[in-house]
């Protein structure tokens, strides 16, 4: 079985089209929001948030999965991030349990190739550079601790800095150029 791909890329997680699920950086309601969570539930259209409406929201996290209606994947993630209080509140493990949440969700529903944002690094305010070593290392132990179970793990980065800041982590944690 070949090796999980691990990489960033630049872009606009909306339009992704090489894989499954993409991952929505949430809020606990799941009925949308600014940033990623706004042009996520925009792009996939009205029967995103009435899928959402009956979740009954989601703790920070932990995540949840819909269908993706106008997006060119197959289903949503969604995961509410934590908001960084200055790295005293437990904000490293729930960030943390939010991609592992993704992944064995993931998994659980036979998602072979996945994309995350960066969860919480927008206006929940989490340090990207810090977000990424955790983000990045979480994904790394769940394919060695999964083999064979996915195919590609990818970061969409919408600008060039946080892009920057993925790909020096999964070179960094993977001895591999996270460019791509």
């Amino acid at each position: 079985m070949s090796e999980t791909v691990i990489r960033a890329v630049r872009g606009d997680i909306t339009e992704i089209t090489d894989v499954d699920a993409i991952v929505n950086a949430a809020n606990e309601s799941l009925l949308g929001g600014g940033g990623v969570d706004g042009a996520i539930h925009r792009a996939a259209g009205p029967k995103l948030l009435e899928e959402c409406r009956t979740l009954h929201g989601c703790p920070t996290g932990e995540a949840k999965i819909t269908g993706a209606y106008g997006l060119p994947c197959k289903y949503v993630i969604h995961t509410p991030g934590p908001v960084w209080r200055g790295g005293s509140h437990r904000e490293r493990e729930l960030l943390a349990s939010c991609y592992g949440s993704c992944l064995k969700l993931a998994v659980e529903n036979g998602v072979r190739r996945i994309a995350f944002p960066s969860i919480s690094t927008g206006v929940y305010h989490f340090p990207v550079e810090e977000a990424a070593g955790i983000a990045v290392a979480v994904v790394r132990r769940f394919v060695s601790e999964h083999p064979g179970k996915l195919e590609l793990a990818e970061w969409v980065l919408f600008d060039d800095r946080t892009w920057q800041i993925y790909r020096k982590a999964i070179d960094k944690r993977t001895g591999k150029s996270g460019e791509e």
